[in-house]
């Protein structure tokens, strides 16, 4: 037997272990905590939200991104609180 069909061979054998190995315990995890889309949906409108899709300059994104970093909160929080404050004004 030549050298690389040993190397072939071996490849084969790891490839097929590699096939039969399950889902790392990581991801699995991970996977069972985070909601799909139509769950998501579901949560976002018992609390009454609605998807509101806007087109923005990336300098403006980048600037609410860091505010929402430093205040700890999310962009969509952030997002309904400067809108808020700027209606009520």
């Amino acid at each position: 037997m030549k050298k690389t069909d040993l190397y072939k061979n071996q490849g084969l054998k790891i490839a097929s272990q590699m096939k039969q190995a399950g889902t790392p315990a990581r991801f699995a995890e991970l996977s069972a905590t985070v909601p799909d889309r139509r769950e998501q949906r579901k949560l976002d409108q018992a609390q009454g939200l609605v998807p509101f899709a806007v087109k923005l300059n990336i300098e403006l994104v980048t600037q609410l991104n860091a505010l929402a970093k430093s205040r700890e909160m999310n962009i969509n929080e952030l997002t309904a609180e400067l809108l808020q404050a700027a209606l009520t004004q």
